[in-house]
């Protein structure tokens, strides 16, 4: 999942906007708020300095993007609503329980609630599901690889040989879902939790519907969206009937609003004329402080699982050299990077994060992270690989600190032997551009953040399967035969089994690691932050979508 403009394309900044909840009908008095005996819910401004890529749950991939999607659109699985490890458990969303695996671990098998019925009133059916998954894939979503890797059929239905995919049974009259894998893939039902697979009603368009987001099941339904600038999450009427356990009903509603400067953003949670400051969104050093010393009881720095790093086009000069690529390795300065990131980014060399199975404890083979570049070293071997004075162009955002990472990364370049210029980019713009294979990026700025707690979902980034035409998340085109051996036994040892298997995955990162194929910068802390109108203990940050709106009350 891509942070902020990251689970991956986003959508184009704009100036504020209200909006006003009077507008939602009905659902703007389905319940009462803390704090408040009788009487419409009370709202809560969310402030995002980065817009959702897609609000249609059947295109999102960023964090911005899964926060609300996540509670507005419940697949046969999700998440437990819990901070820390607590939250990474998987629990029964609109099935029943979770599902039975075959001794083979290639047949998932469920059955559907009874009862269901989407945010528009209408009745769910277990064929929905099918069609949830087949709509996702003809959008080109950004993590379909997931689905046409792993359901039987499911690459047939994507290059247009079959009109279904063949691996989902479903029958609407018991409720019973069934899904036949290609091969066990322990993370599979990891994958059933995303957004994308929450259900939607069969029928609904085929279509990017971010402006006018399809029904749903879940506490909250999406509404009132002014692209780019807000839209609002407002509780669902229908919800208190579905009473599904493990996900509340939510407290308020919620109107989110895009401040592109998030000197403005944190400014106006310091002052309490906004609520909630968006956690994937850095906080200015310039104000940090003030945030410490004023609003210490309402402001906490939270560890994520993440990593930033800069993709390298592996199929391309200078980057098919491996020497080039342990040049960067070399010559990156990333305590400066953590400076740019007010202090919030923790100085990194391996892909795969502190917190995440499998990440190498051992010592980095370019250097100390938390130490002074080797530029020497940088600059002999770019002039060894024959390289020098190579072109690069280095893609970067518009936000900051991302556009100030890739000044610093592109003047890194050009300190070594290499020449370097910037392509930046609207923030709307950027994944998908990068992601689209024709116009074959050399190099930029990438980062993600955990979607599941298995290392496999970093590897979607380096597995040659992931490479595609359009949403492409493999930025870098790795196509390693060793990486694709190991994936194909590491992908599919099941998740509660993982501890088996962290040996072969601290190998495994360990070698992309001195391949150098990308330039790992950092792992990121995220700020907890919002006014004093907001029970801040109450208040849960999910290990996986971060700030837990239904988690929200006033005090």
């Amino acid at each position: 999942m891509r942070k902020g403009s990251k689970w991956s394309s986003i959508v184009v900044f704009a100036l504020l906007l209200s909006v006003l909840l009077a507008a939602c009908g009905s659902s703007s008095s389905s319940s009462t708020s803390s704090g408040s005996s009788s009487g419409a819910t009370k709202t809560v401004t969310n402030l995002m300095g980065t817009a959702p890529d897609y609000l249609d749950p059947g295109l999102g991939y960023t964090t911005q993007a899964a926060e609300p999607d996540w509670i507005s659109y419940t697949g046969l699985v999700t998440y437990a609503h819990a901070k820390g490890a607590p939250g990474t458990k998987l629990i029964p969303g609109v099935a029943e329980s979770l599902p039975q695996i075959s001794a083979d671990g290639k047949t998932y098998t469920f059955t559907l609630r009874k009862g269901l019925v989407y945010s528009n009133g209408k009745p769910v059916k277990a064929s929905d599901f099918a069609y949830t998954i087949q709509r996702s894939m003809k959008l080109n979503w950004g993590g379909k690889s997931f689905f046409t890797g792993n359901i039987v059929g499911a690459e047939a239905f994507d290059g247009g040989k079959a009109k279904s995919i063949s691996g989902i049974e479903s029958d609407d009259t018991s409720g019973k879902i069934t899904i036949h894998l290609v091969a066990p893939y322990g993370a599979f039902a990891n994958v059933l939790a995303f957004p994308s697979a929450g259900l939607v009603p069969t029928g609904t368009a085929v279509s990017n519907l971010s402006n006018k987001p399809p029904p749903g099941v879940g506490p909250y339904m999406i509404t009132n969206v002014v692209p780019n600038q807000s839209f609002s999450a407002v509780k669902n009427p229908y919800w208190a009937k579905e009473e599904i356990p493990g996900i509340p009903a939510g407290h308020v509603n919620i109107n989110a609003k895009i401040v592109t400067n998030t000197q403005a953003e944190a400014e106006q949670v310091l002052t309490n004329s906004a609520d909630v400051f968006d956690w994937a969104d850095t906080l200015p050093s310039s104000i940090l402080q003030q945030v410490q010393s004023q609003a210490s009881e309402r402001y906490a720095k939270e560890p994520t699982v993440s990593t930033f790093y800069f993709f390298l086009n592996t199929k391309n000069k200078p980057f098919s050299s491996q020497k080039v690529r342990e040049a960067v390795a070399y010559a990156l300065d990333r305590r400066a990077l953590s400076r740019l990131d007010s202090g919030f980014l923790a100085p990194a060399c391996f892909f795969l994060p502190v917190g995440m199975i499998g990440h190498p404890t051992g010592s980095c083979p370019f250097g100390d992270p938390s130490g002074a570049p080797n530029l020497t070293k940088a600059k002999k071997l770019i002039t060894e690989s024959g390289m020098a004075g190579t072109s690069v162009t280095v893609w970067g955002e518009t936000r900051e600190p991302r556009r100030e990472y890739v000044d610093y990364f592109a003047s890194v370049l050009n300190s070594i032997g290499l020449k370097a210029n910037e392509k930046i980019i609207a923030d709307a713009t950027y994944f998908s551009t990068i992601g689209n294979l024709k116009l074959n990026p050399q190099a930029g700025f990438a980062d993600w953040n955990q979607d599941f707690p298995n290392p496999s979902d970093f590897y979607l980034l380096l597995d040659a399967k992931s490479i595609q035409s359009t949403n492409n998340q493999n930025f870098g085109q790795v196509n390693d035969p060793h990486i694709q051996s190991e994936l194909a036994e590491l992908n599919k040892v099941p998740s509660t089994k993982l501890e088996s298997v962290a040996s072969r995955w601290q190998a495994l990162d360990e070698y992309v690691a001195k391949k150098a194929y990308t330039a790992v910068y950092g792992y990121e802390d995220d700020p907890k932050f919002m006014s004093n109108r907001i029970n801040f203990g109450s208040a849960i940050f999910h290990p996986v979508y971060g700030n837990d709106w239904t988690s929200w009350q006033l005090k």
